[in-house]
Formats: structure tokens, sequence, C-alpha cells
């Protein structure tokens, strides 16, 4: 393993700030006021602007470094990873901001809390990288973004079953079935970033 610890300062600045943008979701998601939720919206638009930057930091050092502390496609696949996470957070509150929706539903009351708790493990796991001691702690995070992502998948089927059902409004149907979505797709994400430790864990521990 080199002495640059660089990518490691940089992907676990990375990974906390997904965790803090996920926070901010929960807490939009919350705020049934639209002009309140703005608040929220702006500072999840700077994060992801800083979330933005650090990717690219991490590109440029892999550029710079010959010598990295695992395999230049898992450096570069994990920091996509994690700024897709990133863009699909503010993707979701983009479009509840554009959409004016009220966002004070279920469904989506749920699928931000699982961003908000598989953002959480992605921190614990990627945090482990740098030293690969605490085996248990990263196998149990992967795990669980696992099931997270999983229980994801059955939040969106049964709230999209119980859209069509109840919202007689078809423009509503329409934005909240998108928002829906993009929100499910963060868990994917998230589930992206764990496979990738797990095939770091897999070549190095």
């Amino acid at each position: 393993m080199p002495k640059d610890r660089v990518f490691y300062d940089l992907f676990e600045s990375a990974a906390g700030n997904v965790s803090l943008m996920s926070d901010q979701l929960r807490e939009l998601v919350s705020e049934a006021d639209y002009d309140k939720r703005s608040f929220w919206f702006k500072s999840l638009e700077d994060l992801e602007h800083k979330n933005d930057e650090l990717t690219h930091t991490i590109f440029t050092e892999l550029g710079r470094n010959f010598i990295t502390p695992f395999d230049r496609e898992d450096i570069h696949a994990l920091a996509t990873a994690m700024d897709d996470i990133a863009d699909y957070i503010y993707a979701s509150a983009k479009k509840i901001n554009f959409y004016k929706v009220n966002p004070n539903e279920i469904g989506i009351q749920k699928l931000a809390e699982v961003i908000q708790l598989s953002c959480n493990e992605v921190r614990n796991a990627v945090t482990e990288l740098r030293n690969m001691k605490n085996m248990k702690r990263m196998t149990e995070a992967l795990i669980k973004i696992n099931s997270l992502e999983n229980q994801a998948d059955d939040i969106f089927d049964m709230s999209i079953e119980r859209l069509f059902e109840t919202e007689p409004d078809a423009k509503e149907v329409i934005k909240k079935r998108e928002i829906y979505q993009v929100l499910e797709i963060a868990t994917d994400k998230c589930e992206d970033a764990s496979n990738v430790i797990e095939s770091i864990i897999i070549k190095y521990a």
C-alpha cells in the first residue's frame, strides 16, 4: 500500500458529502411549505457541486499518480458511483421543487429514509477502506445496502400501485411517478458503490 493517502481522504470526503445530502433530502421531503423547501434545495445544489469537484479531483489524481491504493478501475468506478448517488439525490430534490409537488406522502418519505440509511452505510464502508482491518463492519454495511435496495424496490412498486389507484389527476401521476423513479435509482447507485467496495475487498483483504 502506498504512503500517499490522498485517495482515502477524497473518498471519505465524497462519502461524507453524499451522506449529508441524504440527511438534507430527508429534511426537504419533511417540509410541506414550498418556500421553506427552497432552502434545502439550494443547500443540496451546493453539495452536489461540491461532489462534482471531489470527483474531478479524484480523476485528476488518478491521472497524476502511477501508484494507487487499489486498482485504477475500482477507484474510477467508486468515484463514479458516489457521484451518481449525489446526482440522483439532487435530481429528486430538483423534481420535487420544479413540479411543486408536496412530498408529504408515505412512499416519498420512506424512499428518502432508505436513501439516508444506504448513504450512511456507504460512508461506513468507505471509511474502513483506509485500513481494511474491520472486515466485519465493512461486510455488514454492504449487506445492509443490498437489503435496503431490495426494500426500496418494494416501496417503489407499492407506491406506484397506490398512486394509480388513488390519484385522479393524470398530471400528478406523471410528476410523482418521475419522482419515485429518481428516488429509487438513488438506492440502485448506493448498491453500485457497495459492489465496487466488495470487489476491492475480494482483491485486497
